[in-house]
């Protein structure tokens, strides 16, 4: 008989006790740590869109300007997998977005406008809370320099 040493996901405590199985018969484990939200876990998941390291990837996809759909076929997981991640992020994401706009004075901002040679461009747009509210990005690229101009 072997013992397995069970750590939280999240927090990494080792306060962990059984929570029942699945449907398929997988172990669940709960976390006990008063500083952890108590969640319910499993050791290995069957479905990639459920594993801790994929959600992470996924926010940081999201930050780094990848598109849902770029991003589910980089992690092979489906759109609707990624959404659901970027939902329930949603308020770290906003308190970041809002951090980062406090830092920034418009005023002191430099704007360099330059007519480039060749250049690539890329837009984006999603709606912000219902569809009557279309937000857009652009980027473009300039070959000869390499510099992101959005």
């Amino acid at each position: 008989m072997t013992f397995l040493p069970v750590r939280c996901p999240y927090c990494h405590s080792d306060q962990v006790i059984k929570r029942g199985k699945t449907r398929r018969g997988s172990q669940r484990y709960l976390c006990q740590n008063t500083a952890c939200t108590p969640r319910s876990f499993l050791l290995e998941y069957s479905d990639r869109g459920r594993w801790p390291e994929v959600k992470q990837q996924i926010i940081e996809m999201s930050l780094n300007a990848n598109g849902v759909r770029d991003t589910a076929r980089v992690l092979r997981i489906s759109p609707d997998t990624v959404l659901r991640a970027l939902r329930k992020k949603e308020a770290v994401l906003a308190s970041v977005n809002t951090a980062l706009l406090r830092t920034v004075a418009p005023d002191e901002m430099l704007v360099d406008i330059e007519q480039a040679g060749e250049a690539e461009m890329e837009e984006r747009w999603s709606f912000v809370g219902k569809q009557s509210n279309p937000r857009w990005l652009w980027h473009a690229i300039d070959h000869t320099t390499g510099a992101v101009l959005a």
